[in-house]
């Protein structure tokens, strides 16, 4: 059934667009996710317009797409993706879309295996958490926009020059607060294992309930697997995502008395004046929170 409505949600968003007047557009770029959206516009600047098929807050893990993200769609001359087996989604999402090109984010990154639960051996994909890694995200970003739109080609590579060391600003501070606190106390244990690229780029050890945001709330094994952790190499702290219930890392905190360090944002934007509106701010805002964790706590 679920196929059915699909495939009726792309044959009248098609309808709708081919009733509508003609005129001149500039390229259209059509990403994942929000995140992505974010980073494309910065290089971007007015030459092209960006959509992202996610809305902001959305768990891009489960998202299902409807009628209305469908129609965002059409037109999109590129499309921008992490890979790495994470929107599982996209390529039915993209069967009717006509043939936009479909670029890897991720594609020069090094990548991270999962090594125990459910997903052990296969890729982690948050690889945008890393900041060392955005900076291959914005130049996989520039040479797509100027493929696709070479006679604004000097201009993408100038805003995406800027953006990278905007990039850079931002987490420079956060590294030498960081390098600050002892090697013990150097962990960082989360809800879900979405991290693993920042706590390397961060020289952090790493700690999670489940791999993978797949309907897990945390199963007794998990949590105990946690606790058991926490207790043995005395954390001091541990953090929950955006975009899962904060209960089982709670749970952790009262039964080890390590303190609950609040929320981390990793896979969608907030909304316009929420906390984070840009992935700069998603940059800052989740790596000071787990310094300003750490730090209380060493």
């Amino acid at each position: 059934m679920r196929s059915l409505f699909i495939a009726g949600a792309f044959a009248a968003a098609l309808v709708t667009a081919a009733i509508g007047p003609a005129a001149a557009a500039p390229l259209k770029v059509l990403t994942s996710f929000t995140i992505f959206a974010d980073m494309a516009r910065n290089v971007a600047g007015d030459k092209a317009e960006i959509v992202s098929i996610t809305r902001p807050g959305v768990d891009i893990h489960t998202f299902r797409p409807t009628p209305a993200d469908i129609r965002r769609g059409l037109g999109a001359q590129l499309v921008l993706w992490n890979g790495l087996n994470l929107e599982i989604w996209l390529e039915r999402y993209l069967e009717n879309l006509g043939g936009a090109k479909l670029v890897t984010l991720s594609d020069g990154v090094e990548p991270i295996l999962i090594a125990e639960g459910d997903y052990e051996g296969r890729t982690n994909p948050h690889a945008w958490m890393s900041p060392d890694a955005a900076l291959v995200y914005v130049d996989n970003i520039i040479a797509a926009l100027s493929e696709a739109d070479p006679d604004n080609a000097e201009s993408y590579a100038a805003n995406g020059a800027a953006y990278k060391a905007e990039i850079e600003a931002t987490v420079a501070p956060i590294r030498e607060r960081l390098a600050s606190i002892p090697d013990d106390k150097r962990w960082l244990v989360t809800s879900e294992g979405a991290f693993s690229y920042l706590a390397r780029d961060f020289d952090l050890k790493e700690a999670w309930l489940w791999a993978v945001n797949s309907e897990q709330q945390g199963t007794p094994q998990q949590v105990k697997k946690v606790i058991d952790l926490i207790k043995a190499h005395e954390i001091p702290v541990i953090f929950s995502e955006s975009t899962v219930s904060p209960k089982p890392a709670e749970q952790v905190a009262r039964e080890t008395g390590a303190r609950y360090g609040g929320v981390l944002y990793v896979d969608s934007l907030s909304e316009e004046g929420g906390p984070v509106p840009t992935y700069l701010d998603l940059l800052r805002v989740t790596s000071e929170t787990i310094a300003e964790g750490l730090a209380q706590s060493s």
